[in-house]
């Protein structure tokens, strides 16, 4: 599967195939949300998107973020009035442009002074080797490495390389992982399959199919789209916390 090949669109698309149960609560919690900030991609869902939605899906869809202080795919502090939850694939095209060239800005420009937290959620929809990659990601941050195990991962050309277990373990060696072969057990380990589920199943159940898709308390945006775009909801979400 690959990416859409229009100048104009910004993400990674893959078809909702989940249990009924999951799909309808993907449509409740905010699917038309998602699906209105795609730069040039329509729902899939058709007329089925006009479930009624509940009562406040943005407050629902701001409650995901986590703001656990040990989280290891996290950045920013715990408190921090903005959170930003990111849905990425590192065979992702998109994912890899916004790792690359929107990320460190926000990280300089709002995370360092206390405004913006990012978490990451693991959503690989490309098949095995996304999933290997994303098992790779959370085993590096165990010992610290996520961040770094993350831009190794999406540098220019990483992704054309692939993520076989021998590529996964040298992108390790190059963030940093201390311990190759304590990462190779985790990678491989059950807690990793469940962290990925945990985070797979959430990003289905509010309804993300592409990649990158984030929240900005609350606010979906679909896609890698411009700074601009996010510095603007970024804004919007500082001040109406500050009103809170």
């Amino acid at each position: 599967m690959s990416s859409s090949s229009s100048s104009s669109r910004s993400s990674s698309r893959k078809p909702l195939l989940y249990a009924a149960g999951v799909a309808v609560a993907a449509i409740t919690l905010g699917l038309v949300s998602w699906q209105a900030t795609a730069p040039a991609e329509k729902s899939s869902a058709g007329s089925s998107a006009a479930a009624a939605p509940r009562t406040d899906p943005t407050a629902e869809l701001k409650a995901l973020a986590r703001r656990e202080a040990g989280d290891k795919l996290a950045v920013g502090r715990a408190d921090a009035p903005v959170v930003l939850i990111e849905y990425s694939d590192f065979k992702c095209g998109y994912c890899g442009k916004f790792a690359r060239d929107t990320e460190p800005e926000l990280v300089k420009k709002y995370v360092e002074d206390g405004t913006l937290r990012i978490e990451w959620r693991n959503f690989p929809i490309f098949g095995a080797d996304s999933e290997a990659a994303a098992k790779a990601a959370w085993a590096a941050g165990r010992q610290d490495r996520f961040t770094a195990f993350h831009s190794a991962a999406y540098a220019d050309g990483a992704k054309e390389k692939g993520f076989a277990a021998p590529r996964l373990v040298e992108l390790a060696r190059e963030a940093g992982v201390p311990d190759l072969e304590r990462f190779k057990a985790d990678m491989a380990g059950e807690q990793a399959a469940a962290a990925l589920r945990k985070d797979q199943e959430e990003g289905y159940r509010i309804g993300v199919t592409s990649t990158p898709s984030f929240l900005v308390n609350g606010k979906p945006i679909a896609g890698a789209q411009p700074l601009g775009n996010f510095t603007a909801a970024i804004a919007e979400a500082k001040a109406a916390a500050a009103k809170q």
